[in-house]
């Protein structure tokens, strides 16, 4: 387990932090080792530069697990940025409820709510990638850069473009059901520092 203080992996820069130490909304959730890394922004601002239109009266979450990495300028786009489209008009009357004499409580009529955001396990997603409301991404996968994910990605898929298609799977199937069974991202410290040569190798056969 990660120290609380400890926000910085590399003593040689800061421009990568441990997310779950500098993520302070109670509705992100994010797993051990999992990093993010920003060359123009300060990192530990993650949560107000990158989950956009992430407004409590959604009640929505994003959710990583652990040992993602996630480059500079990833954005995590919420509901509120769905103008409802079942509506003659797009444009979020309720938003401006004042203005139009509107009940507080009709606020969220303005957009479509598509639901949270679930990151899975060992998962990459490359620089200015952006993922909508609604999306998981399976464990293992990766997201090209400057993707737009609007679809689920199933496990270990390289996914890019707008939108966002699967280009190829990382490993075969028997490899894939595997890893998803082995779940190394849950072992204890100690373990995946044993292996981690092993993993890095890319043999499954020889993981112990």
């Amino acid at each position: 387990m990660i120290p609380q203080w400890k926000i910085y992996p590399r003593s040689q820069g800061h421009s990568t932090v441990y997310l779950q130490n500098v993520v302070t909304d109670p509705a992100i959730t994010v797993g051990e080792y999992t990093t993010y890394d920003d060359f123009v922004h300060d990192p530990r601002d993650f949560q107000k530069n990158n989950v956009l239109y992430h407004y409590p009266v959604n009640h929505e979450r994003l959710s990583i697990g652990n040992f993602c990495s996630i480059a500079c300028g990833a954005k995590f786009l919420f509901n509120s940025a769905n103008h409802a489209l079942g509506s003659l008009s797009t444009y979020p009357f309720p938003v401006f409820f004042e203005e139009w004499g509107i009940g507080v409580e009709e606020i969220p009529r303005a957009w479509d709510n598509k639901g949270d955001i679930v990151i899975g396990n060992d998962v990459w997603i490359g620089y200015e990638a952006v993922v909508m409301a609604g999306v998981t991404i399976g464990d293992g996968a990766v997201i090209g850069t400057r993707a737009v994910v609007t679809k689920d990605v199933p496990p270990y898929t390289i996914v890019g473009g707008v939108p966002a298609k699967p280009i190829r799977k990382r490993f075969s199937e028997p490899v894939i059901a595997g890893l998803l069974a082995l779940q190394w991202w849950n072992w204890p410290v100690e373990r995946i520092a044993a292996n981690w040569s092993t993993i890095q190798a890319g043999d499954i056969s020889r993981l112990t």
